[in-house]
C-alpha cells in the first residue's frame, strides 16, 4: 500500500469490501473468508503486485497460489510459435492471448518480454499495464502508461504523439499489454483507439500482444465495442504436454521425470497446471498414482474454486447437475451461460473433441469428485 500510496478506504472501494474489513486484513485481526479469494486477487491487482508477490499475498491469506511457476514455462515451444504467428499477421499484427486460471495473465510474462528483446531489440520492447483503479484521472492514466513506454507525457495526445515518434524511428516495435481490461472503461477505450489507429498507420511495424482471461474475453466477444479487439486474432495458452510437465518440475527444483510418468500425470490432473505441480510433489514422495488421484480430490485449490459456487443457493443445484454429467454442452468461442463460463475460466472444465463434435467436459475425475464433495458439505451444513 505504501508503494502506490493507497489508503485502506481506496483499497476497500476498489475491491468492494468495507474499510474495516481491509484494515482487519492489513493488521492481521481477521482473515478473508474462503469465498473472498476473488476480492484478494482484486486487491493484489490494485496494489500492482507481481505474479510472485500475488502468490505470496494469497498464501499469506491462506489461499492457494494463483500462478504456476512461469520462468521455465517461457521455454515452451508455444512461445516461439506465438512470436512467429504475430510476425506473420497482416495487415494488423494484433493478437489476444487468453489463459485460464493457474497459468497467469499473461503466463511467462518476463520470459515473453525477454524473448521479445532478443527478437526485436531491447529498446524496441514496451510493456503496458493500465492502472487498476477506476478513479484514475485521464492525465495521470496516460502519464503512467507513457512512463511504462519510456515517454515523459502528461496527456493522451502527448502519449499518442510520443508512441508514434517511437514507431517512426523503429523498424518494429513490440508491445505487451497485460491487464488491459482493468481500470476505467472510458480511458481504456481511449487507449484502445490510440493503439488501433497507430496499428493501422504503421501496419506491420507495431506488434501488439494483449494478454488476459475472462474479462478480456468478455470485451472481445461480449461487448464488441473496441475495434482494436475486434480485429485481433485469438490464441489460448495451450494444454500442457510432457515437455511442459518437465518444465513445471524444474520450476519446483525437481529432476526431470520420465516421459511415461509425465504422460500419466496429464490425464490424472486434466492438464491443470496447479494440480500438475501438486501431483509432481506427491510423485516425488513415491506416492502411487491411484493415491495421487485421491489426494488431488482433496486439494485445497479445488475446494477454494468450488466453495463460492456451492455456497450460492441460486447456483448449487445447477452445479450439482453439471457435476453429475459427462458433458456440459457444446464448446463455443464464447460461453454465454454464467456457470459454464465461470467453470471454464476457473480451469475446471475444458473443450475436448469427440466423434460427434467438440464439447465441454470436466478436466479430470479428481476435479469432479472435489466439486461433488463441496456441494455435499454445503448441503449438509444447511
Amino acid at each position: 500500500m505504501r508503494r502506490i500510496r493507497a489508503s485502506a478506504n481506496g483499497v476497500a472501494n476498489e475491491i468492494g469490501m468495507s474499510r474495516e474489513a481491509v484494515n482487519n486484513w492489513r493488521h492481521g485481526y481477521s482473515m478473508p473468508s474462503r469465498k473472498h479469494r476473488d476480492r484478494v486477487l482484486d486487491c493484489a491487482r490494485y496494489l500492482r503486485l507481481t505474479e510472485d508477490e500475488t502468490n505470496a499475498f494469497l498464501v499469506a491469506a491462506r489461499f492457494e497460489p494463483e500462478y504456476a511457476g512461469t520462468s521455465e514455462l517461457g521455454k515452451s515451444p508455444f512461445v516461439d510459435h506465438l512470436f512467429d504467428q504475430l510476425a506473420r499477421l497482416a495487415p494488423y499484427s494484433i493478437k489476444l492471448l487468453l489463459s485460464q486460471a493457474g497459468w497467469g495473465q499473461p503466463p511467462c510474462r518476463d520470459s515473453l518480454l525477454a524473448m521479445a528483446g532478443r527478437l526485436y531489440g531491447e529498446d524496441q520492447v514496451i510493456h503496458i499495464q493500465p492502472p487498476f483503479s477506476v478513479h484514475a484521472a485521464r492525465d495521470e492514466y496516460f502519464r503512467l502508461i507513457g512512463e511504462q513506454c519510456g515517454l515523459n507525457v502528461d496527456s493522451d495526445f502527448a502519449f499518442e504523439a510520443g508512441l508514434e515518434g517511437r514507431l517512426q524511428n523503429a523498424e518494429r516495435l513490440f508491445c505487451l499489454v497485460s491487464r488491459f481490461e482493468q481500470g476505467d472503461a472510458e480511458l481504456r477505450e481511449q487507449l484502445a483507439g490510440i493503439l488501433r489507429s497507430l496499428s493501422e498507420m504503421y501496419a506491420g511495424k507495431l506488434h501488439l500482444l494483449l494478454c488476459g482471461g475472462p474479462a478480456l474475453a468478455d470485451l472481445k466477444f461480449r461487448s464488441g465495442d473496441l475495434s482494436l479487439l475486434n480485429i485481433a486474432e485469438v490464441s489460448y495458452w495451450p494444454e500442457p504436454g510432457t515437455a511442459e510437465v518437465n518444465l513445471l518440475a524444474r520450476e519446483m527444483g525437481q529432476e526431470t521425470v520420465s516421459e511415461d510418468v509425465a504422460a500419466s500425470l496429464i490425464p490424472l490432473c486434466g492438464g491443470h497446471p496447479g494440480l500438475i505441480q501438486e501431483a509432481l510433489a506427491l510423485q516425488a514422495r513415491d506416492i502411487p498414482v491411484p493415491d495421487i488421484e485421491h489426494r488431488l480430490a482433496d486439494s485445497e485449490r479445488l475446494w477454494q474454486a468450488f466453495a463460492p459456487l456451492a455456497s450460492d443457493p441460486t447456483l448449487r443445484q445447477s452445479l450439482f447437475d453439471a457435476l453429475s454429467s459427462d458433458r456440459l454442452g457444446p464448446a463455443r468461442p464464447y460461453l454465454v451461460e454464467p456457470l459454464r463460463r465461470t467453470l471454464f475460466w476457473q480451469n475446471l472444465i475444458a473443450a475436448r473433441d469427440f466423434d460427434d463434435g467438440r464439447f465441454l467436459v470436466w478436466r479430470c475425475e479428481a476435479i469432479r469428485r472435489a466439486g461433488l464433495a463441496v456441494c455435499e458439505q454445503w448441503s449438509d451444513d444447511l
